[in-house]
């Protein structure tokens, strides 16, 4: 098991945005687990740290069953060319699928036989194209489609619209475009608020904002910002701190905040949302010190790399799916797995175990597999989650501290997924495939997955034959840290999500050099 460097929570209950957390509050940990993990916890003009005697005297990993039945396979598939993300509508009956060039709307009513319905793309916005959209969020009647996913110096809109999808065959373009001036990589929506992560390389604030859609105008009403809570990781650079997610359940905020961990930030009042804690494998002052020259690896690599954090139905159980690959350092080294804590106290996040990645021959992100994790949902003891052409999976999460998994399916040679979203609890659930991986040709599809099976093993077209690369059986994948996104055809031309951002970190290390010069 790799070594774990987790908790670093800090438990500083109603602090206002500008109070910062003690760096000297951290963890350290051993090879094996985090028995010598701290948490820090205070107020406003104390911070002590305490050290809790929970944790786990024996490393704590998934638990496979012995082998899963050849008979687990995909109820339906249809194919949807350009899909990222999809989420599934209040009716359980229709998938909105982000397309890149736009969104789909697909029935999904019969499991077997999904349907697309309706395909809008070619967006623009007083002529001003809206592509690479990588994200799409729906509540209610309501459909939000954001963009762009990266940053791009093209001419091309930046901001989201709002769709009325009440007839999901007839989507209708509701409310006044709004424009930002930041690409918006992911959002949240809920009701009539829209959360939004607003990077930008200046000011690199890396916020989040929310928004009031609930009327014929869109507002802003609210904000929250890491470097203003610690004014410390501004030293840091922007890609290592970057806001890559956010997700909400019952007022509280959920930040995936790359290297700088996962953020719980109550949102009772979106016009002032205030810190809770946080959980980080990662010390601010090491991400000081990180030369421009690392700052790749840092930001491809564990260990951090919090892409994607979500919590349960109960909002007692939060995953952090950290994305990444190799890149011939230090342990860890390797795809990123899935986290999870005990936020049933969500001052006060307890780290119950790690769901590891599929391993594969090649785990780097230039040519490796891509079987890192990537989004996933927790729903009823469930936690249903994707890794590109390391295939979905379903895990009992009944016992968060001793995870088992309990179906599996993966076809590396053509599929690599991007999602998995719970369609009809306990019974079925959909998974995104995308075309985005640069090291492999797979396609865009949307597919719908049985939720449980009577056996074990991972199924799928490869069964345990070694593949091509000469990775085996489940190992055979590899998957993409966080910024992942496919080509974008036209005179946009936005590079897409790790790639985009590598560009732009080579672009910026350029500009640094000629500063200096």
């Amino acid at each position: 098991m790799r070594r774990r460097a987790f908790l670093r929570s800090g438990l500083t209950a109603g602090v206002g945005l500008s109070v910062a957390l003690s760096a000297s509050s951290v963890s350290a940990t051993d090879e094996r687990i985090p028995s010598h993990a701290s948490v820090a916890t205070g107020s406003q003009s104390t911070i002590t740290t305490i050290t809790p005697d929970s944790f786990f005297e024996e490393p704590v990993e998934s638990t496979p069953q012995d082998a899963f039945p050849d008979s687990y396979e995909p109820l339906g598939r249809t194919s949807v060319g350009g899909a990222a993300e999809a989420v599934v509508g209040d009716d359980g009956e229709t998938a909105y699928l982000a397309t890149t060039t736009g969104f789909a709307t697909v029935d999904v009513s019969d499991p077997t036989d999904p349907e697309v319905l309706a395909r809008e793309d070619s967006l623009s916005v007083d002529d001003e194209t809206l592509t690479d959209i990588l994200d799409i969020k729906v509540s209610g009647d309501r459909l939000v489609v954001p963009g762009p996913a990266n940053p791009t110096t093209a001419p091309v809109f930046h901001g989201f619209i709002c769709y009325d999808v009440s007839d999901p065959a007839e989507p209708v373009a509701v409310t006044e475009p709004y424009e930002t001036d930041y690409h918006i990589h992911n959002c949240f929506l809920e009701d009539n608020l829209l959360y939004v992560v607003a990077n930008s390389e200046e000011p690199a604030e890396n916020p989040l904002v929310v928004f009031d859609i609930s009327d014929d105008t869109v507002e802003a009403v609210g904000r929250w910002s890491l470097l203003e809570f610690e004014p410390g990781w501004e030293e840091v650079h922007w890609l290592l701190r970057y806001l890559h997610d956010v997700y909400v359940h019952d007022e509280i905020a959920y930040l995936a905040y790359w290297n700088a961990g996962t953020y719980l930030i109550d949102v009772s009042d979106p016009a002032n949302p205030e810190y809770i804690s946080h959980v980080a494998e990662t010390e601010l002052e090491e991400q000081q010190n990180i030369p421009v020259a690392g700052v790749s690896d840092a930001q491809q690599g564990l260990p951090g790399n919090d892409h994607y954090s979500a919590v349960d139905d109960t909002g007692t159980l939060l995953g952090v799916g950290r994305e990444a690959w190799a890149t011939g350092g230090d342990d860890p080294d390797g795809p990123g797995g899935i986290d999870l804590y005990d936020v049933s106290e969500p001052s006060e996040p307890t780290y119950q175990a790690t769901i590891e990645a599929p391993s594969a021959e090649n785990e780097g992100y230039s040519d490796g597999m891509w079987t890192t994790a990537h989004n996933f949902e927790l729903r009823n003891d469930r936690l249903y989650a994707s890794w590109y052409r390391g295939g979905v999976t379903v895990h009992d999460v009944s016992d968060p501290a001793s995870p088992t998994e309990l179906a599996g399916w993966r076809d590396a040679d053509d599929l690599g997924f991007w999602t998995a979203r719970v369609l009809e609890s306990g019974e079925t659930f959909i998974a995104s495939s995308t075309e985005a991986i640069p090291s492999a040709d797979t396609e865009g599809a949307l597919l719908v997955f049985p939720a449980q099976t009577d056996g074990a093993g991972s199924g799928g077209d490869d069964g345990d034959d070694d593949d091509e690369d000469g990775t085996v059986g489940s190992d055979a994948a590899d998957s993409i840290p966080g910024f992942t996104a496919p080509a974008v055809a036209g005179a946009a031309g936005v590079a897409g999500g790790a790639l985009g951002l590598e560009v732009l970190r080579r672009r910026s290390d350029a500009e640094t050099e000629s500063s200096q010069q």
